[in-house]
């Protein structure tokens, strides 16, 4: 008799309902690889992964109550064994940088071929990084971040709906820097306003 192959226990984590059905459908076929639970919320990948105890976790990158790579760091934390799998449906170029600071085993399209995503699944698996080089290239070809970091920790803070007074208060500096660095960091993006700043920041990943 042949040895028998040891599965690969799979999480996955997708907020749409037909696309997790699909993906769970597409991974079964699969026969080294077993989805033990699938969830649709962020916030519920860590309980779903004490439970089910996966190798590997496939993790959308937005999704409720979080997005994937706060999942993946709290997975990092508890579950140190479990490897993770992001998934993406834009090339953002600053998509590949916040995915290896938060040390994910791969990133992958959302659109891949089935095949793919079943070779990325082994290789995070198995230990080995697994990215789509169309992000690789879109990371290669990005601008580097003009922003100084405070200007990124004022810009983070103009994101989340704060005022110049409500941030100077956060920051201890006065609302006229404040207003400065807004006038500086829209005039270094090349930006509309503030708000396109923040369109502009958040698309390249230099703020969450």
């Amino acid at each position: 008799m042949g040895e028998l192959v040891r599965s690969v226990k799979v999480l996955l984590a997708e907020d749409l309902d037909m696309i997790r059905g699909a993906l769970v459908a597409l991974l079964e076929l699969e026969p080294d690889l077993r989805v033990v639970s699938s969830v649709s919320r962020a916030d519920a990948v860590l309980p779903a992964a004490l439970r089910s105890r996966p190798d590997v976790a496939v993790l959308d990158i937005a999704m409720p109550g979080g997005d994937g790579l706060a999942a993946a760091k709290a997975l990092h934390e508890q579950l140190p064994d479990c490897r993770t799998l992001i998934l993406t449906a834009m090339g953002q170029p600053g998509t590949l940088r916040r995915a290896l600071r938060a040390r994910v085993g791969g990133l992958l399209f959302k659109d891949a071929p089935a095949e793919q995503l079943a070779k990325a699944v082994r290789a995070v698996a198995a230990g080995r990084r697994y990215i789509d080089p169309h992000l690789v290239l879109a990371a290669w070809d990005s601008e580097e971040n003009p922003l100084s970091p405070r200007e990124l920790e004022v810009l983070r803070f103009a994101a989340q709906g704060a005022d110049a007074a409500e941030i100077a208060g956060c920051l201890y500096l006065s609302k006229g820097t404040v207003r400065n660095y807004l006038t500086t960091i829209v005039t270094k993006l090349n930006a509309r306003n503030r708000v396109d700043a923040v369109r502009i920041a958040t698309e390249a990943g230099w703020i969450p």
